[in-house]
């Protein structure tokens, strides 16, 4: 069986262990290098044909983010996904999201609601593709402009250390196309609320909007 397509993600600006740092995290995100696969030092560096050295200090750094495992006798893996880690680091956002959006009906601008409407119909035409990788960045800059609009530069800062970790649960919700029609309808309840300035009705359904994607995780794991 092929391998999946794993390529060094270029930047010229960066050193090498930061260009393997940032290529394996994003096969990890995106689902190229699976939860509880092996990541052995040679096989990578002939894969994405680098030394041994970048290859060992990304890993380090991975393990850091908590998206790679170091197993005694074995070595590294990428991390599982489980669902301590899942419920801890929802929690974490549901509550962030909503202060986001509270903050978000009192503060938005009349700009930021255009870019937040254009955002949800960028949103539903990537759900048309079916590719979770596309739906989910789409996803990923509607919820930006609401912490955009939140004007607070703690809780964005906050918000995007947790960023690496959501984006690992939200691909993996979102790889289930029968979840896509419920995110766009959640998302035009969330800009309504914020549109209108309700800002107690906009927590309600960010937190729901949070909760269906632990749920629906959840049980998957269980099959």
């Amino acid at each position: 069986m092929e391998e999946p397509k794993l390529q060094l993600i270029i930047d010229e600006y960066l050193p090498l262990r930061d260009v393997v740092f940032n290529t394996l995290r994003q096969g990890i995100l995106k689902g190229e290098l699976k939860p509880g696969e092996r990541l052995m030092e040679i096989h990578l560096a002939n894969r994405l044909g680098v030394s041994r050295t970048p290859i060992r200090e990304a890993i380090r750094m991975l393990e850091l983010e908590g998206l790679v495992t170091m197993i005694p006798r074995k070595g590294a893996e990428v991390a599982r996904i489980s669902k301590l880690d899942l419920r801890d680091v929802l929690e974490v956002r549901r509550s962030l999201d909503s202060l986001a959006v509270s903050l978000a009906c009192e503060r938005i601008t009349e700009e930021e609601k255009q870019m937040l409407s254009k955002t949800e119909e960028d949103f539903e035409k990537a759900v048309t593709t079916r590719d979770a990788t596309t739906i989910a960045e789409a996803d990923v800059k509607f919820h930006d402009v609401i912490l955009k609009a939140s004007k607070n530069g703690r809780l964005v800062q906050m918000v995007n250390n947790l960023a690496e970790r959501v984006y690992r649960y939200r691909l993996e919700y979102i790889k289930d196309s029968r979840n896509h029609q419920r995110l766009i309808e959640e998302h035009r309840k969330i800009m309504e609320y914020i549109g209108a300035g309700d800002a107690e009705n906009a927590r309600n359904a960010i937190e729901t909007h949070i909760d269906n994607q632990e749920k629906n995780i959840i049980s998957q794991l269980e099959l």
